[in-house]
């Protein structure tokens, strides 16, 4: 049996809650917390206090026993600005609960007809509950806005103008009508072991047919932005924080270390970055192929652009003795595009020459343009391209059977997304030297020509 609906609360940078549902808020002082105070639910504290040191969102089933009846929910907690948010859903009662007796069977069947489950504490009152009627809805507001009161406020009972508190055995098979509902119904409570009872509302009839239930459509969950929006941001966090505690260790700047250890933090290092590298790209794929993306154009220089890329990945470059051959400084070719895109469609198509071309060669970079188009080429002195290849090269998660290169076949798919989206294009051809050349061309600017 779950909770009438999600249960949230919020906790300061000091793991205090200071806002909470009347469920959560009632618990943490049944258990003797205060509220606002400390979090009085150690599994609780210790989830909260783990997303706030480490940035990340967390999930967790969790259980207590609670003085009135054991009680388990999954707690979902993110990470805010000022402390952290709670979402708990799946809030039920624990699996030993339910009263084991001989009529354990007409009980089972009794649940299976009842069309509200309440939970209540030993004095009746409301603590969660659950509603499968359509002609139940406004039982279902009372009970998400009814936490502490008695049961029978809800609803009118027939032939009793008494008040709580009645024993329940008074209550038990009592016939009632329940607001917004023209069906008669009877209310069946089971004790429970631990203490506090479980309400069921069974209706004498089904639904009327001048009653209609709206079937609830089934809704998936909207994956939409999930990485991009969602998961992309808490997942830079922690993995920015193990490349640099591994580059730290790596480089003994914590203190002296054995070369073998330094290694291992070096290939932690590496593996960090290849994953941040595949976060990125998951989230830029996300990012191109939603029907609403939308670059920002703007002037830019393509020759700027590639000297600004290569002085980049001048370091990866020099690691291999590969030299990158730019475009003079006077040299412009001027284009309608966003720099931020280009400059991250330069740094793939570069930095794939970088990584496939033996060591002790050139990558070239030319600019050039015309009345419409402003171009520019990257040539390496690799392997080259096949026509096959090159047809192929383009198409997501294509690797060209390079299968431990570390890469995640997206950024050659993604850059041409983003040239065609800036109204440009990205192509490929054999290169004269017998290598790779890679051409980005964008719409002209002429807005500087008089």
């Amino acid at each position: 049996m779950t909770a009438a609906g999600p249960i949230r609360a919020r906790c300061d940078g000091a793991d205090r809650l200071v806002e909470a549902d009347e469920t959560l808020a009632a618990l943490q002082v049944r258990l003797g917390g205060s509220f606002p105070g400390t979090i009085a639910l150690p599994g609780l504290f210790a989830l909260v206090r783990k997303v706030r040191l480490s940035g990340v969102p967390l999930s967790a089933l969790l259980s207590i026993e609670d003085d009135r009846q054991p009680i388990s929910f999954r707690a979902n907690v993110a990470p805010t600005q000022d402390g952290t948010a709670i979402d708990i859903t799946e809030w039920k009662l624990a699996a030993d609960a339910w009263k084991a007796d001989e009529s354990g069977a007409a009980e089972a069947l009794l649940r299976q007809l009842a069309e509200a489950h309440v939970v209540l504490d030993a004095e009746q009152r409301v603590i969660s509950g659950m509603v499968d009627a359509s002609d139940l809805a406004d039982f279902n507001t009372a009970l998400r806005q009814g936490f502490g009161r008695y049961w029978t406020d809800l609803v009118n009972l027939r032939g009793s103008s008494h008040h709580q508190p009645l024993h329940w055995r008074l209550l038990d098979d009592s016939e009632l009508d329940v607001p917004g509902s023209v069906r008669s119904w009877r209310a069946r409570l089971l004790p429970l072991r631990s203490g506090g009872f479980e309400l069921l509302l069974v209706a004498d009839t089904v639904i009327a047919s001048g009653i209609t239930a709206e079937p609830t459509p089934l809704k998936l969950p909207d994956f939409k932005g999930l990485l991009g929006r969602n998961l992309a941001p808490a997942l830079r966090q922690p993995i920015n924080r193990i490349v640099a505690n591994a580059e730290t260790i790596r480089t003994r700047l914590a203190g002296p270390l054995a070369d073998q250890y330094a290694g291992y933090a070096g290939d932690i290092a590496e593996a960090g970055r290849h994953l941040l590298g595949l976060v990125e790209d998951l989230s830029d794929l996300e990012t191109v192929e939603d029907a609403a993306f939308n670059p920002s154009p703007d002037q830019i220089d393509l020759a700027d652009c590639a000297r600004r890329a290569a002085g980049i990945l001048g370091v990866r470059a020099q690691e291999r003795s590969i030299t990158i051959v730019t475009p003079h400084t006077d040299e412009r070719a001027p284009a309608i595009g966003e720099f931020r895109r280009v400059l991250q469609i330069l740094l793939n198509v570069i930095g794939n020459a970088i990584r496939y071309t033996p060591g002790n060669t050139t990558v070239s970079i030319d600019v050039g343009g015309d009345d419409q188009w402003a171009w520019l080429a990257v040539t390496d002195e690799g392997i080259g391209i096949s026509l096959e290849q090159a047809g192929k090269v383009f198409e997501k998660f294509e690797r060209l059977g390079r299968s431990g290169d570390g890469g995640s076949g997206l950024g050659l798919y993604i850059s041409r997304k983003l040239a065609r989206a800036m109204g440009g294009d990205l192509i490929v051809q054999p290169a004269d030297n017998g290598g790779a050349c890679f051409i980005l061309s964008l719409p002209a600017d002429h807005s500087g020509q008089s």
